[in-house]
């Protein structure tokens, strides 16, 4: 299935049923009024759900009409939890050798995580409003699973089965101010800014054979400002999600609708490109001693899109400009 949230004027929207092809939506509040009351009621809105998204693919649902990526919400408009990891380890890699920096121990074998801020996301066709250009504004590329509750102690094994849906994600960064931020060991606040969803989230079976040791077998697209950027496969993680999971509930349950993100898709042929401007920098900075890219400027736009072996789409495309806080949204 796929899913979104109409934007209505309330602080967490009304859910909508999306047709594979994306063309077409429909009402589905009547079985679950939002998505997070579907993900804590699954087992019991499911059946329904499946029901009426086979209506919509078949032309059949009543009610339905135009899905439009600009009227609709991050998916998830705000979780109670969201967890990003950092497993794409080509990525750590090239900041370590660029910036000279010691090796992180265990990472090979631990995953990398952190506690973002769940409480504000922003739809895929929402400006970006931000404070200045001198906060180093970058993107970032990724993905994310959506799960159901998740007890402590989950195995990897296990928590395949508690995967409801699989998203894109604009993990918004501000590059100046993380270096202070990391150093003090409390993680990451005013670096991270709230973070941009593509207009759908998926259930794993509409990946089909993409969605494989459970990872994204896709290349992840970027445009910046009209101009490619990269297409990093997401099938190069090192760690699995189902192993984020198990890794985050360790020592603690987690909540149904907690987001777990991958990092920036990140892989070692540089033929393919980044997902983040730091990455690009890093890479020029190996190979020629100093950054010549720069970071985001107001009323820059960055593209990103999924699309799927057959050439359709797959979760919508995040399309959006980053501006100056206060400026009216285009």
């Amino acid at each position: 299935m796929k899913l979104a949230t109409l934007a209505d004027g309330s602080r967490d929207g009304r859910l909508l049923l999306v047709s594979r092809d994306l063309t077409q939506a429909v009402e589905a509040a009547d079985i679950a009024p939002t998505l997070q009351a579907a993900i804590d009621h699954w087992s019991t809105v499911e059946s329904a759900l499946q029901s009426r998204y086979a209506a919509l693919n078949l032309g059949e649902a009543q009610g339905a009409s135009a899905f439009d990526p600009r009227q609709v919400m991050a998916p998830l408009p705000r979780a109670w939890q969201w967890l990003d990891g950092s497993c794409f380890l080509n990525h750590g890699d090239l900041m370590q050798r660029a910036f000279n920096l010691d090796p992180i121990e265990g990472v090979e074998h631990t995953p990398l995580m952190y506690q973002g801020a769940g409480d504000d996301f922003l739809g895929a066709c929402q400006d970006v409003p931000l404070p200045s250009e001198s906060l180093g504004i970058d993107f970032e590329g990724e993905f994310a699973v959506m799960v159901d509750e998740v007890p402590m102690g989950c195995t990897a094994e296990q928590a395949l089965k508690h995967i409801r849906m699989v998203l894109l994600v604009n993990d918004v960064s501000l590059r100046a101010m993380a270096p202070r931020e990391m150093r003090t060991g409390f993680g990451f606040i005013q670096a991270k800014p709230s973070s941009s969803f593509a207009p759908v989230a998926v259930t794993p079976d509409e990946l089909g054979d993409a969605w494989r040791d459970a990872r994204v077998q896709l290349p992840l697209h970027i445009e910046w400002n009209g101009q490619w950027f990269g297409h990093p496969h997401g099938g190069a993680m090192h760690f699995g999600f189902d192993q984020l999971i198990a890794h985050a509930a360790r020592t603690r349950r987690l909540s149904a609708g907690t987001l777990i993100g991958s990092g920036t898709v990140s892989n070692d042929d540089p033929q393919v490109g980044s997902a983040c401007i730091a990455e690009r920098r890093a890479i020029e900075m190996i190979a020629q001693g100093a950054p010549k890219t720069a970071f985001m400027r107001f009323g820059d736009r960055v593209r990103m899109e999924v699309i799927t072996a057959d050439g359709s789409p797959l979760f919508g495309a995040i399309d959006q400009r980053v501006v100056a806080e206060g400026t009216p949204c285009a």
